[in-house]
């Protein structure tokens, strides 16, 4: 194969894998394109809930025709023993003859292995292809191999002077329609969506994936964890979020000190109770609960406020990318901040992120942002 039939195939591969994104958690999200003399022959992509691998599923497609083809691999296949036998063995049993991958993957199980494994049974073996692109889309992933945590993107919806309401505290909606389809789009992209109980108690949100595809669709569309940081667990038993537990789950992070006859209900009602560590100023600490969410498994995290919320998030450093929506209002120094005080005294001290791209969503703008 020459290196531009490599990169076409991988860029299938890639996509296939984005496919799963938000679907697969604690698993990364792969793709996998088998092609004998030119020709796909399989493809696949990691199944919702992390199983079968994506290898797995291709190889099945492919049957006999896998063995002597090659097979692209959007990360390096498994050597571990899991709830499921390693991707690597897998195709080494296929009789693929080459096997070409875009990273390198850094769980301490795999971190190289899996290639090894291929290379020791004479497969050849040609790594890096398409790399950054690759590093992008398991952007979740690696962080939460990497920093324990999940990857973090901050959504805000704000005035052209950087407001989310009047001062009244109206404000539905700032942004059109299809920057809410937008958002939905977003959220369906990502393991959990993540609010401050303040957002909570004040807008009674529901927080699920809603109006995108045909109605009524042909597979439903996975639902993301609610997560909803809430110390004293002081939310209404009777909202929007308890009532839909049984459609999507949700789950509450608290402090030691929640009151034990509010746990009690939050637990009946079927959500489930994280605690995380609180900083000195008595809230929860930001880094603690992006910790907590890792070790639950968690690997791409939505966040949509608060002001205060996201202020403490982006003070610690864990914004690692960010979605600004802003319409073409003016609210006035009157209205509400999209950002909490970040009590800033110095302008080198202020949390600076790098433009990555803009466009135009219905009347509103979008801009990508990512941390430097």
């Amino acid at each position: 194969m020459t290196a531009e039939a490599d990169r076409r195939f991988m860029s299938l591969a890639l996509a296939l894998g984005r496919r799963g994104l938000g679907r697969v958690w604690p698993n990364p999200a792969v793709g996998c394109v088998i092609v004998r003399e030119g020709r796909i022959v399989g493809r696949g992509r990691t199944a919702d809930g992390g199983r079968p691998h994506a290898e797995t599923v291709a190889l099945a497609e492919a049957g006999a025709a896998a063995e002597g083809a090659t097979a692209y691999v959007s990360l390096e296949p498994c050597a571990h023993h899991g709830q499921t036998p390693p991707c690597a063995e897998a195709l080494i049993a296929a009789g693929v003859a080459r096997v070409v991958t875009a990273l390198e993957d850094p769980d301490p199980r795999v971190a190289g292995r899996g290639h090894a494994m291929l290379r020791a049974a004479a497969i050849a073996v040609t790594t890096g292809v398409m790399e950054p692109e690759a590093r992008a889309g398991q952007q979740g992933f690696l962080t939460r191999v990497r920093l324990g945590r999940p990857m973090l993107t901050l959504k805000l919806a704000a005035s052209l002077d950087g407001r989310i309401a009047t001062a009244s505290g109206e404000s539905r909606w700032i942004t059109g329609p299809e920057a809410r389809r937008r958002v939905h789009a977003m959220r369906a992209t990502h393991d959990a969506v993540l609010v401050g109980a303040g957002t909570a108690r004040a807008d009674d949100p529901e927080l699920t994936v809603r109006g995108l595809g045909p109605t009524p669709m042909p597979q439903p569309v996975p639902q993301p964890v609610r997560v909803v940081a809430a110390r004293g667990l002081d939310l209404p038993r009777g909202g929007k979020l308890a009532k839909t537990i049984a459609e999507a789950p949700l789950w509450l992070l608290h402090g030691s000190g929640a009151p034990s006859a509010a746990r009690a209900d939050w637990q009946a009602l079927g959500a489930r109770l994280i605690v995380a560590d609180e900083g000195p100023d008595g809230r929860l600490d930001p880094t603690a609960m992006l910790a907590a969410l890792g070790q639950a498994g968690l690997t791409r995290v939505f966040c949509e406020g608060g002001g205060a919320f996201a202020a403490a998030l982006l003070q610690a450093g864990l914004v690692d990318r960010l979605a600004l929506f802003t319409a073409g209002a003016a609210l006035g120094a009157e209205g509400r901040p999209a950002l909490g005080s970040l009590a800033l005294d110095r302008l080198e001290a202020a949390p600076r992120l790098a433009l990555e791209s803009v466009e135009r969503v219905g009347a509103d703008m979008l801009s990508h942002w990512s941390r430097r």
